[in-house]
């Protein structure tokens, strides 16, 4: 069975990149395996500690994207741009394994990722765009561009916390859904 990681690019419990995880897994189904990826852990990049023995939350965090399919990443939009604690984990991933060569590959090499963002109107525009950039320069394959979908945020979504996703937003994240399974499996 195919098997995704969901990465949620917020440390937020229930934020709304959370729900709109929740509701991708929902429209999965029984189509693939869904697992979080929780990385809450992950220290700061240093390279004085990358080799020999990276830290066990940094392991854990790349035999998880080792192990996957595809990683679907869900990323709120902080200053045009995606959070830092997310740029620290991707940090981690684009890394090689071994010290030499250094052009060695990391994890992200090959594998397949789908973007989505909620945010303010901008839908996650910035966030889309960069996590495409850096995504792509470390070689990874990312679905294309038109298929990855961003939600801009009802403004009463700031004060309930609850993400309220139209039957339009839903039916657009099932057809990332459809086409990242389909990515995957090709």
């Amino acid at each position: 069975m195919t098997k995704l990681l969901f990465v949620v690019g917020s440390l937020h419990k229930n934020g709304f990149n959370h729900q709109l995880a929740e509701e991708a897994k929902t429209l999965i189904g029984d189509r693939a395996e869904v697992e979080f990826l929780d990385y809450a852990d992950v220290p700061f990049f240093d390279q004085d500690v990358e080799f020999p023995n990276p830290p066990a939350a940094v392991n854990a965090a790349r035999k998880a994207v080792v192990e996957a399919d595809g990683v679907w990443i869900f990323s709120p939009e902080y200053n045009y741009s995606y959070p830092g604690v997310l740029k620290n984990l991707l940090d981690w991933l684009s890394r090689p394994l071994e010290p030499f060569p250094a052009e060695s590959a990391s994890v992200l090499a090959g594998k397949k990722v789908a973007i989505s963002s909620v945010a303010g109107q901008s839908a996650g525009a910035g966030t889309r765009a960069k996590l495409n950039e850096v995504l792509g320069f470390n070689k990874a394959e990312v679905l294309p561009v038109d298929e990855q979908a961003g939600f801009a945020l009802a403004p009463e979504a700031w004060g309930t916390g609850e993400l309220g996703l139209t039957d339009e937003d839903k039916a657009k994240l099932a057809a990332e859904a459809d086409a990242f399974l389909k990515f995957v499996e090709a």
